[in-house]
């Protein structure tokens, strides 16, 4: 599926394209182009792997012509780039819409202008019955990127979603961690408020998953742990902290839900079993491509996929981290 390709990272300076990069240079591609914004990211990432199969380009997805270009001689895509913090998505709203739906249409015809031969979106929980302005921006990349099937036979286009990525830029887990070892508090906006959690390889197994499977139109879900956000943080503090640590709720934020979906009602009639790690949800419209690969599989049989579903115990949560490496003193 890799061997002898050529792979554009949209947003690949961050912490999935480096996890992404890393796994990827296992597996004989010819060359990795990491494509985002941030010099300073991109500078950092060249020294890490100071490899001769990875170029770097500095470039918006919100330009067609840089992206374009970026995209010639592409096999495959892994569409990373997006604003992606809640409050801030809330508040500018306007460049919510140009990074997120803008950009992403501009790299879908980007990718059947060049005859890319898959395009992997790389969407979110948030997207699934969207409360803010980030998941409602990824929900239509979503919608976009499955109808672009209709728009070329030669590019598969498809996606996966996962939950919150342990470690990731932006994690909840470090800023935690620094709130204890600085302030010796953490600081959540509810006690009943759940999550999903996934760690940075599982992630890029997920995207492996869908490159290496699907025939495009489909959306990839792994069957991902869920905890309440207080035992994350009581973790954390038994570990980092000392009989003074304090929890103190400060309420929720704007857009912000209490639980999350990964699954909706609606989705889960055309949802089915890979694997007990794996769901795959068709898509509702023609996309003109053939499932019949999938009808041997189990249909689910849950009305909706949910963050209350799923929740594991602290001892579970402790081993996620530990085998994270994010319990270290």
């Amino acid at each position: 599926m890799f061997k002898n390709k050529r792979i554009l990272i949209t947003g690949g300076s961050g912490s999935w394209g480096n996890e992404l990069t890393t796994q990827l240079l296992d597996k004989d591609i010819k060359e990795i182009i990491i494509f985002s914004r941030g010099e300073l990211a991109q500078v950092t990432m060249e020294r890490k792997f100071n490899n001769n199969k990875i170029r770097f380009i500095i470039g918006d997805i919100r330009d067609f012509d840089a992206i374009n270009n970026a995209c010639k001689g592409i096999d495959i895509i892994y569409h990373l780039a997006a604003l992606k913090h809640v409050p801030v998505c809330e508040n500018q709203p306007q460049e919510t819409i140009k990074t997120n739906i803008n950009g992403t249409t501009n790299l879908i015809n980007a990718a059947i202008n060049n005859k890319v031969r898959k395009f992997i979106d790389v969407s979110t929980d948030k997207a699934v019955s969207p409360s803010n302005t980030y998941g409602m921006s990824k929900a239509i990349g979503e919608k976009l990127t499955i109808q672009a099937n209709k728009l070329s036979i030669q590019t598969d286009f498809m996606c996966i979603r996962g939950g919150n990525v342990l470690g990731s830029n932006g994690s909840v887990v470090p800023f935690f961690i620094n709130q204890i070892k600085n302030n010796n508090e953490i600081t959540i906006t509810s006690d009943i408020m759940t999550r999903y959690f996934l760690t940075l390889p599982e992630a890029i197994s997920l995207l492996f998953q869908a490159t290496e499977q699907s025939v495009g139109g489909e959306t990839y879900v792994m069957n991902m742990p869920s905890f309440y956000i207080k035992n994350l943080g009581k973790v954390l503090m038994d570990y980092y902290g000392n009989d003074k640590t304090e929890m103190k709720i400060i309420g929720v934020r704007e857009g912000e839900k209490i639980d999350e979906l990964l699954i909706s009602e609606q989705e889960s009639l055309n949802t089915f079993k890979l694997n007990d790690d794996y769901y795959v949800i068709l898509p509702e419209i023609n996309t003109d491509r053939n499932y019949s690969k999938y009808n041997s599989l189990e249909k689910v049989d849950f009305k909706t996929f949910s963050s209350l579903d799923n929740l594991k115990d602290n001892n579970f949560l402790y081993q996620l981290l530990d085998n994270g490496g994010f319990l270290k003193k």
